[in-house]
């Protein structure tokens, strides 16, 4: 039987993240997944490290947008009716937790995080010699009116004055110059100039994985459900055959729960779909940074593979077949705000990202099992946390002293 010092399960950005600096502190790792490595949440989604990204995305209390969601009808979110009953207490908690005095204590936690995820990243990136997969300059949020332009405007001044987010205020005029080939039809946009946006997101997990494999970690198939207790420790079956490892971090996103449950924790975790499509700009257009559409609801930006539109979320059962309406609503509005050209996918990409009710993400130990750790749960902002994570884990593992308090992300907060 094969032993290592521990086997990380998952092998999305965050898995990969945690097994790399993992073995960066001489720990035997091997990196365990059923699939190849980074091919289902990680794969898609909008490629941005976001330093902005404080306020972690909550359910909205104006009756305005409670009265479009009910409708069904928007782009940035959707439910399927019949997972209603199965989301309702997840729904419930989400609500309650994004009501603006606790959403505003959530963030001052979140911003812990937030604040080091582009720190955490580059020193990945330069250690990988990744620097060709990430581009400088932040991203867009666009405007249609006046009013929600000067509302946000407001926003991004507070962010500015309590965590220090950096940003430009852009009239309709400045927009225009920023990105010529919009159409004029914007009333201005906050320009966060801090992120940094990845033009494949998935090079980049890979550039990760081949840093680990070169340290010594191995990638292995599998899957994790065949986990089990083996004395102190922790044994699964491979594609390699029996494996054996002193712990485990469970890295599974959308799939943790199915693993925790097995193990006797009822954590209350659901997901939110999102889709993504590619097209060629037309002619000789250009899109040079990322833009939300705020009052549209969908987000489109310049990678590799060409423009990527993304929808926001949709609230459906993990495994319910795709319905990729969002996609359908957006498209022809992104077509009249930039000029995009045919399709370059065959179909719509979907993925699920592992959301909390609270928001925060899951990074500690197991409350009721030694040698056991939890990191998963980080919703729109995988990508985003996942070399912070990476480090906060292996720092809690091998016992050196987390650079950040890792208390609010525990699992024992849900006292289940």
């Amino acid at each position: 039987m094969a032993r290592k010092d521990i086997v990380v399960l998952g092998a999305g950005i965050i898995g990969i993240c945690v097994a790399l600096h993992l073995q960066k502190r001489g720990r035997a790792v091997a990196l365990l997944e059923r699939r190849g490595a980074a091919e289902e949440t990680s794969f898609g989604n909008a490629g941005l490290i976001q330093r902005e990204g404080v306020y972690p995305y909550g359910f909205p209390h104006d009756f305005g947008a409670l009265a479009r969601y009910a409708l069904n009808r928007t782009i940035d979110a959707h439910y399927h009716l019949s997972a209603l009953p199965t989301l309702a207490p997840f729904l419930w908690q989400y609500w309650h937790h994004s009501r603006p005095a606790r959403h505003a204590a959530v963030a001052r936690v979140y911003a812990k995080l937030i604040e080091h995820c582009v720190s955490e990243h580059d020193a990945l990136i330069a250690e990988c010699g990744a620097q060709d997969l990430v581009r400088r300059g932040g991203w867009l949020k666009v405007f249609r009116t006046a009013r929600e332009r000067d509302r946000r405007f407001r926003e991004a001044e507070r962010w500015k004055s309590e965590f220090g987010i950096e940003h430009r205020l852009l009239d309709a005029h400045a927009l225009q110059e920023a990105e010529p080939y919009l159409a004029p039809v914007l009333a201005g946009a906050v320009h966060w100039t801090e992120p940094v946006r990845v033009e494949d997101p998935h090079a980049l997990a890979e550039a990760y994985l081949k840093r680990f494999s070169e340290l010594g970690g191995e990638f292995v198939q599998g899957n994790a459900a065949t986990l089990e207790a083996d004395g102190t420790g922790w044994k699964l079956r491979t594609a390699k055959g029996p494996l054996a490892a002193g712990g485990a971090v469970v890295a599974l996103g959308p799939w943790a729960d199915v693993l925790t449950r097995a193990l006797g924790y009822h954590l209350p975790l659901a997901v939110k779909r999102g889709y993504h499509m590619h097209y060629r700009a037309a002619g000789e257009a250009q899109l040079n940074h990322p833009i939300l559409d705020v009052e549209r609801g969908y987000f489109m930006g310049p990678m590799h593979r060409g423009i990527r539109l993304t929808t926001g979320a949709e609230f459906a059962l993990r495994d319910a077949p795709r319905t990729p309406v969002q996609l359908g609503r957006a498209e022809p509005i992104a077509r009249e705000l930039f000029p995009l050209a045919e399709r370059l996918d065959n179909e719509p990409w979907m993925g699920a990202r592992p959301c909390t009710p609270d928001m925060l993400p899951v990074i500690g130990p197991a409350p009721r099992h030694a040698n056991l750790w939890f990191a998963f749960g980080h919703a729109h902002h995988g990508l985003t946390l996942a070399a912070v994570t990476g480090r906060l884990m292996a720092e809690m593992v091998t016992g050196e002293t987390p650079f950040v308090d890792p208390a609010p992300y525990a699992a024992a907060r849900f006292g289940r």
